[in-house]
């Protein structure tokens, strides 16, 4: 499979992830890590945050141990910034502002967001409308938990488009899981502050004009997020 890299410096890799990929070696099949490492011939490669398997866009990988430890700190600290889109379904209870509350486990793998605020997940986000019912989602992820961002999507009536898990169930129509990581901004090792945008180059409704149009004139209200 195909992985677009962004960029690539001596000390890490910035990857366009795809859809449907997993980020490790996952029965039998090889993940994002492996086909890097043989694409680049590289003995080290490894992760420093991850994306679920549906959710596509920029994935940081780090050449060498040193870049690891340091871009590792770095999400561990929350100072890298993690805007995501998503194309949501349904009528929101509210269309900007915060989500928060604690994820609990529940069953086969799934978390449901609670009222309680004892160690929260906290996802900002603004939405507009799209067409067809459908909304476009910016994210900024304040925390960093497991399906946190379609846990809160969920719990505010707008499930992403396509997503089987928290979304319709059997709704084969949908092409993909319609989230992505779309800009990462974080510092590297010798102080430079680095912007990585990662344009979805996949999913039939990410690809339509209407939805590149709403995007683009949009992208300017997320500049404070990025600046903050």
């Amino acid at each position: 499979m195909n992985i677009p890299v962004i960029k690539e410096t001596d000390d890490w890799i910035a990857a366009n992830k795809p859809a449907g990929l997993s980020v490790h070696d996952t029965d039998g099949a090889e993940g994002v890590v492996s086909l890097l490492k043989k694409e680049f011939n590289l003995d080290y490669l490894a992760l420093v945050h991850r994306l679920d398997k549906v959710t596509s866009g920029c994935l940081l990988l780090a050449k060498n141990k040193e870049a690891a430890a340091h871009l590792s700190k770095q999400f561990q600290l929350r100072n890298v910034k993690k805007i995501y889109i998503a194309i949501t379904e349904g009528k929101p209870k509210k269309k900007q502002g915060m989500i928060k509350g604690d994820m609990v486990s529940v069953r086969n793998g799934n978390f449901k967001l609670t009222k309680s605020m004892n160690n929260p997940a906290i996802t900002q986000f603004f939405s507009l409308g799209y067409k067809d019912g459908l909304r476009l989602a910016f994210i900024n992820i304040l925390t960093g938990k497991t399906h946190q961002i379609r846990v809160a999507l969920k719990s505010n009536g707008t499930p992403v488009l396509g997503d089987t898990r928290y979304g319709k169930q059997n709704d084969s129509s949908i092409d993909r899981c319609y989230l992505h990581h779309y800009i990462c901004r974080f510092q590297t090792q010798n102080g430079e502050l680095v912007t990585i945008k990662a344009s979805p180059f996949e999913g039939e409704k990410f690809q339509e004009p209407d939805f590149q149009e709403l995007l683009i004139l949009n992208e300017s209200k997320i500049s404070g997020w990025l600046n903050k």
